[in-house]
């Protein structure tokens, strides 16, 4: 093996400049998502989708980045982190204007799919270039810059979609064409600004069966998750075989992961303690971050009869929560060197926004929906970043790519579980409750015709309120069960081992060889 630096260590002003690009590529990742969280509705509406198609065209982007996560950070640890972050813009890009031209839902979700490898690599990589120029001590205030990036992205990018789909000379295929420029900028910043060291290994084995293997379990196992209890029943013979060999194909991967010489998830950094309970409590925030976001906007516009600008105004307590959490904790981190208690009370506060949301219906007053949101930010914003953070801490820099994808992949996956999961149920619940609903009415089934439940303002006055209140009424629900779920997150939390955040960039090697002298010579 052959390690190789072909840049001298960044002053803090480089730091600085290769930051701004790298924060243009958050920014971009970021908006990908929650600028579609607002507009969505109107989107599968306009192409006359169903419920299970609007949860896969978020569900699909969130497959493909979890799947492809930890092989982008394996890859940072063989490779030209620069080169790779400008091949995962490259592909967001094309994923980007291939998803503004579909015609109908299936062209977009696919799109969408390809748009998540992208995502997938900016999601990764920019973390692990951070690692690669900040000490994990010195990180925490920078956290502050990511934070402020976050909220940008997170306020502004519902916003900006609630616009482009009510603004009729833009309409909703602008919500993937407008994050382009954007991100052509930051891949010319990066260029000229991020300097950092390459490290690179002769006979690379990069584990794709290991991936692929993944990738097609967990993905076996969410198409099951989305036909149950509709297609067929939780008790026959498709469940029996989705189930089974999602099982099967993810008992290979770890069979295959176990053994490869480079896994894409290399088990003996997720069976140390941190890591391992970061990974448990990552799938809670996981399904937080994207679930909230994408089940919110379609509450408020649906359920409640906002428009897309006005759901994204609504929006703002959450993203706020996520916002000032960010900084504020990301400084103290800083100041005091100890992450435990921020990530253990950024979980409880989770819990606590989540139990707050499932008490809402369609009348629920919006300053109470506000404050929930307000709660479940803050316990994002408390807890995301800073369980990369707890890991980073605890691996050395020659493995900092793969640690820091395996957080990313498992927050991915929570992500990825949550919206399909929650997604499913919302779509039982909200059926159930229309058919209710119209038999209470004296409407006869079938009176939107084929217009989807999702495009409301095109069904007959009768349907409109019906739909509406199954939807808001079928909310709360889901919430219900994110906080049940947020609950392990905070024993996972709590479970943690406190450790001081050092102050280098790589783990000092000689120590424990230094602390076993002194014990032989007693």
């Amino acid at each position: 093996m052959s390690q190789t630096r072909t840049e001298e260590p960044m002053t803090h002003r480089q730091i600085l400049e290769a930051l701004s690009g790298l924060l243009l590529v958050l920014f971009v990742a970021m908006v990908s998502s929650t600028i579609v969280s607002t507009a969505l509705p109107k989107i599968i509406g306009a192409l006359n989708g169903t419920q299970g198609q609007y949860t896969w065209v978020v569900t699909a982007t969130l497959l493909t980045a979890t799947a492809s996560t930890p092989i982008w950070g394996k890859l940072a640890d063989l490779y030209s982190k620069k080169l790779l972050v400008q091949i995962s813009i490259v592909i967001f890009v094309a994923g980007s204007i291939v998803a503004g031209l579909s015609q109908n839902a299936g062209e977009l979700i696919a799109a969408r799919a390809f748009q998540g490898i992208g995502v997938g690599g900016l999601q990764a990589l920019v973390q692990v270039v951070i690692a690669a120029m900040i000490p994990p001590r010195e990180r925490g205030r920078y956290n502050g810059y990511l934070g402020g990036v976050m909220a940008v992205a997170t306020v502004g990018g519902p916003l900006l979609g609630g616009v482009i789909v009510d603004t009729s000379w833009l309409g909703w295929r602008w919500c993937f064409f407008v994050g382009v420029p954007i991100a052509v900028i930051a891949l010319f910043v990066l260029q000229k600004t991020l300097h950092i060291a390459t490290l690179r290994r002769d006979n690379v084995k990069i584990d794709y069966l290991g991936a692929a293997l993944i990738a097609a379990g967990v993905s076996t196992l969410l198409i099951w998750v989305s036909f149950v209890d509709n297609s067929f029943a939780w008790l026959s013979w498709q469940t029996f075989a989705m189930v089974g060999a999602g099982l099967v194909l993810l008992a290979l991967a770890i069979r295959v992961e176990a053994r490869a010489a480079e896994p894409v998830v290399p088990l003996d950094i997720v069976k140390q303690r941190t890591t391992a309970l970061s990974i448990v409590a990552s799938l809670a925030v996981g399904m937080a971050m994207f679930g909230g976001a994408v089940f919110l906007g379609q509450y408020f516009q649906i359920g409640r009869g906002y428009t897309p600008t006005e759901a994204g105004l609504l929006t703002i307590p959450l993203m706020a929560g996520v916002l000032g959490a960010s900084i504020i904790v990301g400084r103290l981190i800083t100041r005091s060197g100890n992450i435990k208690p921020y990530i253990v009370g950024g979980t409880v506060t989770l819990v606590v926004g989540f139990a707050a949301l499932a008490t809402i219906d369609h009348e629920t007053s919006l300053v109470f929906v506000g404050a929930a949101m307000l709660l479940v930010g803050v316990g994002v914003g408390s807890s995301m970043q800073n369980l990369v953070l707890a890991v980073q801490n605890t691996v050395p820099l020659k493995d900092i790519g793969a640690a820091s994808s395996t957080i990313a992949f498992f927050r991915s996956l929570g992500g990825t579980i949550g919206v399909s999961v929650l997604g499913a149920v919302l779509a039982r619940r909200v059926t159930d409750n229309i058919t209710h609903g119209l038999a209470a009415a004296g409407v006869p089934a079938g009176s939107g015709g084929s217009t989807s439940n999702l495009n409301v303002n095109a069904l007959p006055a009768a349907l409109q309120h019906v739909v509406r209140a199954a939807y808001g009424d079928a909310t709360g629900h889901i919430f219900l069960i994110s906080a049940g779920i947020a609950v392990v997150g905070v024993v996972a939390a709590a479970l943690m081992k406190p450790a001081a955040l050092r102050s280098t960039l790589d783990l000092a090697a000689p120590a424990p060889a230094a602390d076993k002298v002194p014990a032989a010579t007693r």
